[in-house]
């Protein structure tokens, strides 16, 4: 019953957040209520470069985007108000080390790992997954990249890897997305796609000012008695059940309407709490834009 209340605690959190639009000066697009402890700010936190072909490429430019933000929020800025730089020094400072995660991507304690590999015909283009303890302190992540569909012509392009790794890997962060209907509010975090007609605009593909204002918002006010990011002694968890394959997800939590971008949370056998973030091929969610798209097969398409 305790784990019951305080799932559906962290499911009605995220889901707020996860619908959270920013308007006027107030970022208002955590993840959830869950974030990295740690004893000082700012902090760093290791990125595991597991990345192959181009991407280490775009993650070298995402570490530099959210490590310089005077830089990445005035590239992006919509209106007069995502123009201003962010002036304070970034709260979460990110740093690339080598990725230890493995062929299949495995979360290691007190680091986000960054991979890429085809995945499958399983329709998710981008999967961003975070465990968290009984306390809400994120103790690992993972962000991935599906090169099933990336390969292919529609999602091939710079710019929409770029988004797509950015978001992913700011996920891990704790933060949300800043909108849900598809526009682009010039940040990384929304939900505009660099495809089709959109594939040679550089929207959405960096952070701006709101992402370092939530940023702010979750980590400048506190800091923790202790740390669970790497470089400290952790309690060894066991090896996490969710993995890419969408059956290990957990139940569904939230979807957006458009059917893009779907939510799970899944309880482990070590206490810790996996949430999962995916974004959705155009193709997968255009079957049927309200259903859990893990029921899909491949091949499916819409009636």
């Amino acid at each position: 019953m305790k784990f019951r209340k305080r799932a559906l605690f962290l499911m009605s959190a995220a889901s707020l957040a996860v619908l959270g639009v920013c308007s006027g000066s107030q970022a208002n697009h955590a993840w959830g209520p869950y974030h990295w402890a740690r004893t000082l700010n700012p902090f760093s936190l290791q990125l595991g470069n597991n990345l192959s072909g181009d991407w280490p490429t775009y993650l070298t430019y995402i570490v530099a985007d959210w490590n310089t933000p005077e830089n990445a929020a005035l590239n992006n800025g919509a209106n007069a108000e995502q123009l201003q730089p962010w002036t304070q020094p970034p709260v979460v400072r990110t740093v690339l080390v080598s990725g230890t995660a493995g062929l299949n991507c495995v979360a290691v304690a007190g680091t986000t790992q960054v991979c890429n590999r085809k995945y499958g015909g399983t329709g998710w283009l981008g999967l961003a997954t975070v465990w968290m303890n009984s306390t809400n302190h994120i103790i690992q992540g993972t962000a991935k990249m599906n090169d099933t569909y990336f390969a292919s012509s529609a999602y091939n392009n710079p710019n929409e890897k770029r988004h797509v790794i950015c978001q992913e890997v700011a996920h891990s962060f704790g933060l949300g997305h800043q909108s849900t209907n598809g526009s682009s509010q010039n940040s990384c975090m929304d939900y505009f796609a660099n495809t089709g007609s959109n594939a040679t605009s550089t929207k959405s593909t960096r952070p701006n000012y709101h992402d370092f204002e939530q940023l702010q918002a979750i980590y400048g006010a506190h800091t923790d008695a202790s740390t669970t990011l790497k470089s400290t002694p952790l309690t060894t968890a066991l090896k996490p059940s969710v993995t890419d394959d969408p059956r290990t997800w957990g139940r569904l939590d939230h979807q957006s309407a458009n059917g893009r971008h779907s939510q799970y949370i899944q309880k482990e056998l070590d206490g810790t709490v996996a949430i999962t973030e995916v974004i959705w091929t155009e193709e997968t969610a255009e079957i049927c834009r309200s259903c859990d798209h893990r029921n899909h097969k491949p091949g499916d398409v819409k009636p």
